[in-house]
C-alpha cells in the first residue's frame, strides 16, 4: 500500500494553543515491524501545569460560548475529518498496528461520535421544578440548568486512539467544558492530528490541550491537581484502582477491563453467527475492551459450533496492517505477544486443547481458539487482550449464565436464542453493564450508554451519558411573591 501520510521525525506537544518543544523525547516504534515512527515528547509536570492552566485559562472564553457556536464548531470537526479521512486512518494503522480496513471503521465512527457531540451541544436542557407542591413553596418558580464542571483530564487508550478519544473529548465540548489530554504513549499521533483540526474548526485558544508521556508523570499530576474536576478514563482496572484512590472528591468515570462472553442457545442457526462470532474474537487482534472471549455453547451444538469457528478461523490473514487483505496484525507490544504465550501455554498444560493457533510470528500472534479451558485459567478469568477466544459447552441456561457471571468484570454480554422468555430471564441474571440479545458482546454504537459493573468501571459513556457525567446540575429558585 502506497502511504499518503507522512510522518515528522519529531512530534510537540500543544498547550495553549501552541505547539511546544519538550526537554525529553523518546522514539515511538511500530508494533508491526519494530522501525522507528517518530519521537514523541514526554512531558515533565511543569509542563502538565501548563496545560492545566492553560485550560483553567480557558474557561472563559468556553462559557462565552453559545450552545450552537460550540455545535458548530463540533460539526466543523466532523466535516476535516472527513476531508482527512485517509491520513486519519493511516495514523491510526501506522500507531497502533490496525489493520486499515478496520482502522477506516474507527475513523467513520469517530465521524459519528462528533455528530452526536454536536446534536448535544443543542440539547442541554433543563427542567422546571412544581416548587408548590410542597408547602412554603407558593409564590416560588424553580428550575434547573447544566453547566460545565470546568477542567476535563482525560486519559485514553492506545486500543481506540481516535474514537475513544472523541468519546471524551466530544462531549467535554459540547458541555462547554476544557480538556487536558493525555493519550496513550503508543499511539499519540492521532490526537496529534485531532488538535491541527479543531484548530481551523474554530476551537477557542487553551480550549484542549495535549500532552505525552509517561502515565506516572503526567498522568498521576493531572488525577492530583485541585483544578482539574474530572477524570475521565480508559484502560486496566489496576490503574483505574490507583486513580481512584488519588483523585479525592474529584469526579471520575472508569472505563475498566473486561473478559466478555456469550451464550449460544441450542435452537441458534450456528451457521448464521459463527462468522459473526469470528469478528468479535479477533478483530483488533482481540484489543477491545469488549472483545469476544469466553464462549458458551449448548452441548447440542458444541462439536459442530467448535469445527465451523475453527474453519473460519482459518480464512483470517494476519500481516502487515497496511496491507489490505490484512484482518489480524502485531500485538501493541512484544510484552504483550510474550505473555499471551504463557497464558496458552498454561491452558495447554492444564488440560484444555488448542484447536488453532497459539503460537507467534514476530509480534503478530496467531488467531487462538482454546477448548475444555477451567474458568480459573487466566485465558477465562482475566482479560486476555489478545486474539484468544476460549470455548465451552453447558447443558442448562442458568449454568451458561452462572459461568458468564463466573468473573470480576461485567462490561457486556451476549445470547443467541430464539426463546423471549430465555432472553429476558438473561437481562435479569447477567451481572454486566449491557446484555446484548441475539449478537455478540462486542456490539457498541457511539450513542448507547456504555458501562460496566464489578471492576469494569464507574460510570458511563455513550455521548448524552457522558454529557451527564461532565456536568453539574444547578436549581435556581425565584421567590416571585416579592412587589
Amino acid at each position: 500500500m502506497l502511504l499518503k501520510t507522512k510522518v515528522a521525525e519529531k512530534q510537540r506537544l500543544f498547550i495553549d494553543g501552541e505547539w511546544f518543544e519538550a526537554r525529553e523525547y523518546a522514539p515511538l516504534y511500530s508494533p508491526y515491524d519494530g522501525e522507528i515512527i517518530t519521537h514523541i515528547p514526554m512531558a515533565s509536570e511543569a509542563e502538565a501545569e501548563m496545560a492545566i492552566q492553560s485550560a483553567v485559562k480557558a474557561q472563559t472564553s468556553m462559557r462565552k460560548l453559545a450552545s450552537y457556536e460550540r455545535s458548530e464548531i463540533l460539526y466543523n470537526l466532523t466535516n476535516l475529518l472527513k476531508e482527512n479521512f485517509d491520513r486519519a486512518a493511516e495514523l491510526i494503522s501506522i500507531e497502533a498496528a490496525k489493520p486499515i480496513a478496520t482502522a477506516r471503521e474507527e475513523v467513520k465512527r469517530t465521524i459519528q461520535t462528533y455528530r452526536f457531540s454536536a446534536q448535544e451541544a443543542n440539547q442541554l436542557y433543563g427542567e422546571t421544578l412544581p416548587m408548590d407542591a410542597a408547602p412554603g413553596g407558593t409564590g416560588r418558580i424553580g428550575y434547573t440548568k447544566m453547566e460545565p464542571l470546568g477542567v476535563i483530564g482525560a486519559i485514553t487508550p492506545f486500543n481506540f486512539p481516535m474514537n475513544l478519544v472523541a468519546h471524551k473529548v466530544g462531549p467535554a465540548i459540547a458541555t462547554g467544558n476544557t480538556v487536558v489530554l493525555k493519550p496513550a504513549s503508543q499511539t499519540p499521533l492521532s490526537s496529534l492530528f485531532l488538535v491541527e483540526l479543531l484548530q481551523k474548526a474554530g476551537l477557542p485558544k487553551g480550549a484542549i490541550n495535549v500532552i505525552t508521556g509517561r502515565g506516572k508523570t503526567v498522568g498521576d499530576y493531572m488525577v492530583k491537581h485541585d483544578n482539574v474536576k474530572m477524570i475521565t478514563f480508559t484502560g486496566s482496572p489496576e490503574v483505574g484502582k490507583q486513580i481512584r484512590e488519588k483523585a479525592g472528591l474529584k469526579k471520575i468515570v472508569l472505563e475498566l477491563g473486561s473478559n466478555s462472553a456469550l451464550i449460544v442457545d441450542q435452537d441458534t442457526d450456528i451457521e448464521q453467527v459463527v462468522s459473526r462470532c469470528v469478528q468479535g474474537a479477533f478483530s483488533y487482534q482481540g484489543q477491545v475492551c469488549i472483545s469476544l472471549q469466553r464462549i458458551y455453547v449448548h452441548e447440542n451444538l458444541y462439536e459442530s459450533f467448535v469445527e465451523q469457528f475453527v474453519k473460519e478461523t482459518r480464512k483470517l490473514k494476519t500481516g502487515d496492517p497496511l496491507d489490505e487483505q490484512t484482518n489480524v496484525s502485531a500485538l501493541i507490544t512484544s510484552n504483550d505477544v510474550e505473555r499471551a504465550l504463557s497464558w496458552i501455554d498454561e491452558a495447554r498444560n492444564s488440560g484444555a486443547k488448542i484447536c488453532l493457533g497459539g503460537t507467534s510470528k514476530g509480534n503478530v500472534l496467531l488467531p487462538t481458539v482454546i477448548t475444555n479451558a477451567s474458568p480459573d485459567l487466566k485465558v477465562s478469568c482475566q482479560e486476555v487482550f489478545a486474539p484468544i477466544v476460549v470455548i465451552n459447552s453447558f447443558s442448562t441456561l442458568d449454568e451458561a449464565i452462572s459461568e458468564v457471571n463466573n468473573s470480576r468484570y461485567g462490561l457486556q454480554a451476549g445470547i443467541y436464542t430464539k426463546d423471549i422468555r430465555k432472553a429476558i430471564y438473561s437481562t435479569e441474571q447477567l451481572e454486566v453493564g449491557g446484555v446484548i440479545i441475539n449478537d455478540i458482546p462486542t456490539f457498541r454504537v457511539d450513542h448507547m450508554p456504555y458501562g460496566g459493573v464489578k471492576e469494569s468501571g464507574i460510570g458511563k459513556e455513550g455521548i448524552k451519558y457522558a454529557v451527564e457525567e461532565m456536568t453539574v446540575q444547578k436549581l435556581v429558585v425565584i421567590n416571585n411573591s416579592i412587589q
